[in-house]
């Protein structure tokens, strides 16, 4: 029957009064379940050979879909169509299965699934349970429900578009309540605002707003009231319900749901106190504290719906940090102060803290140890080990580089090959001038044969000229091998990846410091150079031996103040106290280059001096920048 519609065989009055009631239900619709059997009923008519079908509808975020609707019998068990359905759900497809026939008292067919995809979304599954396994008619069974589950499609798309509509206009209300108490400065004007609109758009016969003062929630506004009388019984018991939702630290409804574990007991009382029919407190949270409480009352309308609720805890969400910041605000400089200290003071002498009160009492004694203690003040600058002397290898000419032996790191003799240049060029340069010498010399002896005497006197130029030429070219080839000048250790210079490049005449190849004979360099502070004399003595830690200390004695301080990392810093020399032995020993190992820190002991001073006078230092200056 692929390719046209399946011609109906109306036999009976019954079965065209259930299709036109289908088609009567289809097209306006009590609700969704009527909608579902109605279009269920009306395609299983256009398939042909149609004996069941089973409609599961649910949310893939939940993970639980339900039985919308069966046909034709509601009440029948198609249980057996429930792998095909899981099938359909799981690969999200169309799946056509043999039917199961020892499982049911039917003929043989096959079972159809199809789901139900929404722009990704999976809303649901469509089983027919199919008399026939002809696979012309099970393709023309799977067509008809592709064509018809464009109707379920669009219907899910509306209640999308409904629960989306649904949740803009929330959030346009939150907006707008939220818009209305910032109009406000002070939190209770800010407060009465929103409860009056609230109390507008929830038909509420009043909301109410309390703040926490003391442990107690105090109500402060009410909606369409200007003033009352905070000893009226209406406030004792609205303070009561608020106090309620402040212990418990959540929202309560009366009346309450069944599975309502908390027990809203105060808020019973103040219900059939103030005969209200329907009663919501809910929260006012700033920083994880209850701040105050937002209460709504109903005297004969219906309970609290839970999109009600929905809204007026996300009022309250939104509207707790306003007000905290508002309240905190409208708080003086001296009540600020005043409750800071007594916050301090409770905390420090009152019961519990002990951390607190155990770092009081160390911050105490700590303080007056500053006070009464003096000890050695030192002066604290990165130092620098250099060595006494220092030589530098350069380029005795341009050329480009052979070898390479040595590079920084590597400690080297007195006479020890460094690196060689490319001598081929000044070979030939050589051999040139020696060859023009051999020339100018056998015409000089011609010009004597002949007594021409100023051929050869010419000549005679010539020659020495020749010899000149060739002896720097020899000069050149003896200075093509880098020679180290005495035994020491090469700070900087590697040419082991520059073999073959050219150097210019003149370029630092490499710097060589003797192994004995260093001295230390100090890069102290311009704000506390004043205090570092000549001849003082000190101590250093250098970064590769951390578990030995130098000692030192100051010699010169440079007057010249350098730029270091954004700070102005003087160099001050200094030399080792120790024995040029010692200090090269294997114990040791010191070489030119290492970095530490250097500490100038500068005379003894009180402990809270040297801890506070480089704040007090920098205060002077700014006050003294700063006046006029």
């Amino acid at each position: 029957m692929q390719g046209s519609a399946p011609v109906y065989a109306l036999g009976d009055e019954q079965q065209s009064r259930a299709e036109a009631a289908a088609w009567s239900s289809f097209t306006e619709p009590g609700d969704s379940s009527e909608f579902y059997a109605a279009w269920l009923a009306l395609l299983c008519n256009r398939v042909a050979r149609a004996r069941a079908a089973l409609l599961l509808v649910g949310d893939q975020e939940q993970g639980a879909f339900t039985v919308a609707a069966a046909w034709p019998d509601p009440q029948r068990d198609l249980q057996y169509l429930g792998p095909t359905a899981q099938r359909a759900l799981t690969d999200r497809c169309g799946v056509v299965a043999a039917a199961d026939d020892a499982g049911q008292a039917m003929d043989a067919g096959a079972h159809v699934g199809y789901p139900i995809v929404v722009s990704g979304r999976l809303w649901g599954a469509i089983v027919l349970d199919v008399a026939t396994a002809v696979p012309a008619e099970l393709q023309w069974a799977l067509r008809q429900i592709h064509w018809a589950s464009a109707w379920l499609v669009d219907h899910f798309r509306e209640r999308v578009l409904a629960a989306r509509e649904a949740e803009l206009a929330r959030i346009a209300t939150l907006n707008e309540l939220v818009a209305t108490a910032l109009q406000h400065h002070r939190s209770e004007p800010s407060a009465l605002a929103v409860a009056n609109d609230l109390a507008m758009r929830l038909r509420c016969d009043r909301v109410s707003v309390g703040f926490e003062d003391g442990g107690r929630v105090v109500p402060v506004v009410m909606s369409h009231t200007a003033t009352f009388d905070v000893r009226s019984d209406l406030v004792r018991l609205l303070g009561d319900a608020m106090d309620e939702v402040l212990d418990l630290g959540v929202a309560l409804v009366h009346p309450a749901v069944e599975d309502d574990e908390l027990g809203a007991i105060a808020h019973v009382e103040v219900a059939r106190g103030l005969r209200v029919q329907a009663l919501f407190s809910v929260p006012l949270v700033a920083n994880g504290d209850t701040i105050g409480v937002v209460t709504l009352e109903r005297n004969a309308g219906p309970a609290f719906a839970p999109a009600e609720q929905r809204l007026a805890r996300a009022v309250a969400t939104l509207l707790g940090p306003v007000w905290a910041v508002q309240r905190a605000n409208e708080r003086g400089l001296v009540q600020r102060g005043r409750e800071w200290g007594r916050s301090v003071l409770q905390a420090t002498f009152g019961p519990g803290h002990p951390g607190l009160k155990l770092l009081a009492s160390l911050s105490a004694a700590l303080l007056l140890l500053a006070f009464l203690v003096h000890t050695e003040h030192r002066v604290s600058a990165r130092a620098l080990v250099e060595g006494s002397t220092q030589a530098a290898v350069v380029a005795p000419f341009e050329g480009y580089v052979a070898s390479a032996l040595v590079r920084a790191g590597d400690r080297v003799t007195q006479g020890q090959l460094l690196a060689t240049l490319d001598d081929r060029d000044l070979k030939l340069e050589r051999a040139r001038w020696s060859a023009e010498r051999e020339q100018l010399q056998r015409r000089h002896q011609v010009a004597a044969a002949t007594g021409d005497r100023g051929a050869m006197g010419v000549y005679a130029a010539q020659i020495q000229q020749t010899e000149a030429q060739g002896s720097l070219a020899q000069e050149k080839l003896r200075r093509a091998a880098l020679i180290a000048p005495f035994d020491g250790l090469v700070v900087s210079g590697d040419l082991s990846q520059q073999v073959g490049t050219p150097v210019e005449q003149g370029k630092l190849l490499f710097e060589i410091a003797p192994l004995q004979g260093f001295r230390i360099v100090l890069l102290v502070d311009d704000r506390d150079i004043a205090y570092v004399a000549a001849g003082q003595r000190g101590a250093m830690v250098l970064s590769s031996l951390p578990g030995e200390t130098l000692p030192y004695t100051v010699r010169v301080i440079t007057p010249v103040a350098t730029q270091l990392d954004g700070r102005n810093v003087f160099r001050v020399e200094a030399r080792l106290d120790r024995g040029e032995a010692h200090m090269t020993g294997a114990g040791l190992r010191l070489r030119p280059g290492m970095e530490g820190i250097g500490k100038t002991d500068v005379g003894e001073r009180r402990l809270f001096w040297i801890w506070t006078h480089g704040f007090f230092d920098w205060l002077r200056v700014s006050l003294w920048n700063w006046l006029p």
